[in-house]
Parts: C-alpha cells; structure tokens; sequence
C-alpha cells in the first residue's frame, strides 16, 4: 500500500494542494420536537384509533436503516397500541441484512436502541416466512411467519425516501417495506432476482397482494429534513398507502440533501455503511450508481464526481461494506472491517456483486489522496475540486477546496464557516482534524 512505487503518482508532494475551508449548507430544516406527541396525535384520529381493538395483538416494524430517532418512534406507538387495549411487539423489516439471521438482525435493532427496554415492548426476530402465493406470472410473494400468525394488526413503521438503485412513482416506504423488508431473506431474493428494472412495477403490485391477504390496518411513514432529522410523522391508512406514499415521495426528494456545485474532483467520505444509505453511500447524493436505472446518460448527476475515496466503515454497520463498490480508492482501515458474510449475504441477494468490489486500498490518507488526484482527468493537484463529508447522510458540514468556493458561495445556500486552511496530514500521513 503506503511504497514508493506509488511515488511517480504522489503529485502533490512535490507540488501544493489547495487550501480548503469549512462551509455549512442550508437545507429544509423544519423537524419533530417531540415524537411522542406527534405520534400520540396521529393514533388520536378515529380512522386510525378505531382499527385497534382491546386484546389486539399488533406487530410494529423496525428497518435497518438509519432512520432518526426511529427508537423513540416505535416506543411511542407501542405506547399508544397499549393506550388502545393492543398488545404490542417489534419484528424487523429488513429482507437480507444482519446476515439474514434472526440474532443479526435483532443485533442490528439493538444498535438503534430497538430492544424490549427501549421500545417498552418485545423484539420478535425470525427468519421464518409464509407464502401468501404469486403476482406477475410466477413470483412468490413472501411474509414474516411471526407477524402473519402472531398478530392480528401489523403496522409498517418506515421512512418515504428516493431509492438508491431505481426511479418510479413508488421508491422507498412503507409499500417497500411490506414488499421486501416483511418478506425476508426469501421474499428479498426472489424480488431482485427480477432485477431492479423490474422494481417500479413489482414493489406496488406485491405490496398491494399483501394489503388484500395481511391484516395491514395502516403505516406510519416518516420523512426527513435536509439535516437527517424527523420531519413528517403521518398515519395512512391501508387503502390509502399506496396513493399518498406517491405524494410523500415528491415531498422527500424536494427536501433531500445534495452536494453543492457542478463538479468534483475528489469527493472524501469518512465512512460508509447501511446504516447511512441502502447503499452504502446514497447514489442520490454520490451521482452514481451500480445499476444504470438512478442516473443514465439523459439524467446525469450534478455534481459530477471523478473519484471517490472512502476512509473508512461506520460502526452501526457492523462490517456491512455494501457500497464499497462505488468508491475508487479507500483506506486500508476500511477494507479491513469488511465482514464477508454480511456483506457478500447482503449483494447475492439483492444480485448486485459489483457492490462489494474492493477499491484500490491505501495506509494513509495521503496516498489514498494522492492516487485519487492522479485518476482524475484534466486536474492539476494546485486547482483541483475536493470535498470532505463525514458520510452521504449528513451533507451539512463540509470542507471544500479553494478553487469550488466561490462558486458555492455565489448559490446563495452555501455559507463559509472559518479561514482556509491548508489540507494537512499528521507524522502518520492521515488528515489532520
């Protein structure tokens, strides 16, 4: 990794990279202060109220994703279903990850703060499906067996969002999450198994043969800010979900963070990981993706990224380097967390190999720079475009070079926070703050 057979393409060694400075971006910053509350207030509307009944056993989902404060938000609708006479319970919704084991996945909860103390209700994590039967000519649509047979309401609880992997009316919800995440390993590998082309037509048409055969009396869909903080709270009831879901959507994307400017040279990320984005690294954010269906050549991304170095895996994603694939190069550190089972367990089944591709890997950051610097075209180390973000959800605090500045400036949205400074490396050769 760190040889001096690397030497003839460490530039700027010889030469000065750019100073970069700190900027803060102003996204929608409307949020829920107290998720209690507005979970309270949705369960008080008589449509919603009067679907639980006294001695009703309810099932709440919990995904894998990042979702904020989602804890908080299963423990006040476990509160409100027993408000009710309801007998409330969690069961994950997330087809493959946590290795597609019962004990992964409930592990996975529990770094959320998703356990029986901090819901107030108890976790029940199988692998176990029912086959509710087929849609579309012969794929088998599959169900969470304990939640199918244990409980006599199930309510999704999960965030309305652009998919990282495809584009349609319907992307990322709770129609996604009765879908694939309650159909578990099975139901998620025999869904990408049509590849995701086929997402946009599949997603409604077995969420909607899983509404007429499951006892699914509403879902709660959760939208975020711009900041990654809980905007929306609202109760849909079934017949309904796949309508409004629609309108959530078109909302969601409005509010979604972006990085700023028209193109980048070297984008650093300090972590990937699914907790982040189903993706590792949100395509919607990056400007690209594996599967050819977010961004084509009649839709190309703004920002335009050369080269994408990654420095390292978050935690919470416990070694689950989905993603990975996207970057260019990355720490050493990094490569070094993967943990091959949930991650190669997690791209079979969603048919997508190429997201485990391991880049070229480094010891420090500087080589890591250095070579990302020298795979770009058309860029001198002096002038070139780089941005730092701490991980593809929270975009609000950045470091940009000198030569992007003025032009993220003048957008009226992007305001500097701090001096320029220079991109130093400590003794170690890893970036210095």
């Amino acid at each position: 990794m760190d040889t001096p057979a690397f030497a003839p393409f460490a530039t700027f060694r010889r030469g000065e990279l750019p100073r970069w400075v700190r900027v803060r971006q102003r996204f929608e910053a409307g949020e829920i202060a107290d998720v209690a509350a507005a979970v309270a207030a949705q369960f008080a509307r008589p449509e919603i109220a009067h679907t639980i009944r006294p001695g009703t056993r309810v099932a709440l989902t919990a995904g894998s994703r990042g979702i904020d404060r989602l804890a908080e938000t299963i423990r006040a609708a476990a509160t409100e279903v027993r408000r009710l006479g309801g007998e409330p319970f969690v069961v994950p919704a997330m087809g493959s990850h946590g290795g597609a084991t019962a004990e992964g996945q409930a592990a996975l909860l529990a770094h959320y703060g998703v356990t029986a103390d901090g819901v107030g209700c108890p976790i029940r994590a199988s692998m176990e499906t029912v086959r509710l039967g087929e849609v579309e000519g012969g794929v088998p649509v599959w169900f969470d067996r304990t939640a199918y047979e244990g409980a006599d309401a199930v309510i999704p609880i999960g965030r309305v969002k652009p998919h990282t992997d495809f584009r349609g009316p319907i992307e990322s919800g709770l129609m996604k999450m009765i879908a694939i995440g309650l159909g578990k390993q099975k139901g998620a590998d025999a869904f990408h198994a049509q590849g995701f082309a086929e997402f946009h037509r599949l997603i409604p048409a077995v969420a909607r043969f899983t509404l007429a055969r499951v006892p699914i009396p509403f879902g709660i869909a959760l939208i975020e800010n711009g900041y990654g903080r809980l905007r929306v709270i609202e109760a849909i009831p079934a017949a309904r979900i796949d309508g409004r879901e629609q309108e959530l959507l078109i909302q969601a994307r409005d509010w979604m963070a972006r990085l700023p400017g028209e193109r980048i040279d070297v984008l650093i990320v300090d972590a990937l990981g699914k907790d982040v984005s189903g993706a590792g690294m949100d395509p919607n954010v990056i400007g690209r993706d594996l599967t050819g269906l977010v961004y084509t050549p009649e839709t190309p991304p703004l920002p335009r990224v050369q080269q994408i170095f990654v420095r390292d895996l978050t935690p919470d994603t416990e070694g689950n380097a989905t993603g990975i694939g996207l970057a260019d190069v990355a720490l050493g550190r990094a490569v070094a967390k993967i943990d091959p089972v949930s991650t190669w367990m997690n791209c079979i089944t969603s048919k997508n190999p190429a997201a485990a591709r391991v880049p070229m890997a480094f010891a420090t950051d500087r080589d890591a720079l250095a070579i990302a610097l020298a795979c770009c075209l058309q860029t001198d180390p002096e002038t070139a475009r780089i941005v730092r973000i701490h991980n593809t959800k929270h975009i609000e605090d950045l470091w940009v070079s000198e030569p992007l500045l003025p032009e993220l400036l003048a957008t009226g949205r992007v305001d500097q926070i701090g001096d320029p400074a220079p991109i130093a490396f400590d003794t170690e050769g890893m970036l210095a703050g």
